[in-house]
């Protein structure tokens, strides 16, 4: 039987696969969640034989049910070929005394180009088996990489728009310059004066505006979302947790049945969410370790059971962890609440309101999977030079925030576990705070031609989608304030 979709504030009738995808967010403001986990019905030997494709399409079958095989294998052999520009799709590094999970060798060298290669096959099919005749708008926030992977993943699909607001002056310049260049006719982008906080919070206002989806109704749209509250955008992340396993495993790394842990660089939550997803499924995960930055909102409530948005917003080396509203937290709320849709939905109610919330002590043990820790800017810094130092490996900041959370782990807890580090962006899409953390006395200011600088530096080839991003015509330049995004996405649409 297909596993069917719950909205974590509620007990309304549970929805399709293909339903949960098409509507993004659920009608009562609440995210989609599977009404139940897939087990493996392999042993993960014979998974281990499988290459990513195989995997991730094995996953997806576990999931999205009601799609016909040849439609989701249709999409993953789209999704996953040679816009990658290794054959491995997600290698794996051994260094440092860990094994670097590096997820991003796609168009946008950013671990979202996981799960946005393949969201607009997944949304588009989900579209034509529902009937869905009218053109789908996709509204997304993000914090520097969701926005150029969703553009990159929707440019030009037909029956489409996106449209992708960003924080003006909270992105690198090159994530930036990758939004900004995009080109395809449905697509737009608008730089948000405000964090993605704000950003975010005006997105999910705009989904749950009653009146403007009348219009957008009348006038032949429907909005979707390639954030992570999208199902459809979570379910491919649970296949590279997978394959991890079954990597390491084929490699002799690790015995069968061997448990390790996973170390996520984590601002939504969405990413250490589908680790999550893939240990209720039964893989032999020990601990999920929560890496933040000085953005450290959820390591604190995976310490304190309390999660406490009253605190300063701080511009980080990290851009897409600098968030204080972790949105998909609310899909585990509802797993460790014993599926309770009326206690998240007040919670979230309350964190509207009072920008706070706390959860019974008894509830806290449904936290014993994960652990919390930080770094800090200096921490982060001082990781990139040391990884380098010793192994010649180059990270990104991202990545540096969760190894030198990992080795926090490492002296706290003496947890000789295998652990895997999940290293979310290419050295190069944060080439000022790398090159600066690596060379110390570099003068250089400009973030185009220090691509060059630390390529020279560390011997590591320039990925080709950078080469000439410093020359590419800027073609998006709209900014708005936080109370004109609605009018901005009216203007967009005509209505």
């Amino acid at each position: 039987m297909s596993i069917r979709y719950q909205s974590t504030r509620s007990n309304a009738e549970p929805i399709s696969s293909a339903e949960a995808i098409l509507q993004g967010i659920a009608k009562d403001k609440g995210l989609y969640v599977p009404t139940e986990f897939p087990v493996f019905d392999k042993d993960f030997k014979e998974l281990a034989n499988g290459n990513y494709q195989e995997i991730a399409l094995y996953v997806l079958k576990k999931y999205l049910g009601d799609f016909e095989e040849s439609e989701l294998k249709d999409a993953v052999d789209k999704a996953y070929d040679d816009k990658f520009d290794t054959p491995e799709i997600a290698p794996i590094a051994k260094k440092c005394g860990a094994y670097f999970l590096e997820l991003y060798h796609g168009k946008t060298i950013a671990f979202k180009d996981m799960a946005l290669s393949i969201l607009p096959y997944l949304l588009t099919k989900a579209a034509k088996k529902l009937g869905e005749d009218k053109e789908i708008v996709i509204l997304t926030a993000t914090s520097g990489d969701t926005g150029k992977a969703a553009l990159e993943g929707f440019a030009d699909v037909p029956n489409t728009k996106i449209i992708v607001f960003y924080p003006a002056n909270g992105v690198s310049e090159i994530q930036k310059r990758q939004m900004i260049t995009q080109e395809g006719k449905n697509t737009y982008v608008i730089g948000l004066r405000g964090n993605f906080d704000d950003a975010q919070r005006g997105v999910k206002a705009l989904f749950n505006d009653r009146e403007l989806n009348e219009e957008l109704n009348q006038n032949g749209f429907l909005f979707s979302s390639a954030n992570s509250i999208n199902i459809g955008r979570l379910v491919p992340q649970v296949a590279y947790y997978v394959y991890a396993y079954a990597k390491l495993l084929k490699d002799g790394e690790i015995q069968e049945g061997e448990k390790i842990n996973f170390v996520v660089p984590t601002g939504n939550f969405g990413n250490i969410l589908a680790a999550y997803y893939a240990k209720q499924m039964g893989l032999p995960i020990h601990k999920l370790i929560c890496a933040s930055n000085e953005n450290n909102v959820l390591t604190d409530f995976i310490r304190t059971g309390a999660y406490d948005i009253q605190r300063e917003f701080v511009v980080t080396i990290s851009p897409s962890m600098d968030i204080l509203i972790s949105s998909n937290l609310e899909r585990l709320l509802y797993e460790i609440s014993g599926r309770d849709g009326t206690f998240v939905q007040n919670r979230m109610n309350q964190l509207d309101e009072e920008k706070r919330y706390e959860i019974p002590s008894q509830m806290r043990e449904g936290l014993k999977d994960f652990y919390g820790e930080y770094a800090t800017e200096s921490e982060t810094l001082n990781t990139i030079q040391k990884v380098y130092e010793e192994s010649k490996y180059v990270i990104d900041t991202h990545t540096a925030v969760a190894y030198c959370v990992y080795e926090k782990y490492k002296q706290e807890t003496k947890d000789p576990t295998k652990t895997v580090i999940v290293s979310t962006a290419s050295p190069f899409k944060f080439t000022k705070s790398v090159a600066n953390a690596l060379t110390r006395d570099n003068q250089e200011e400009d973030e185009f031609r220090l691509i060059q600088v630390l390529a020279d530096f560390a011997k590591i080839p320039i990925p080709a989608v950078l080469r000439d991003i410093g020359q590419k015509e800027i073609l998006h330049r709209t900014e708005c304030e936080k109370d004109e995004m609605k009018e901005v996405v009216k203007n967009i649409l005509g209505i």
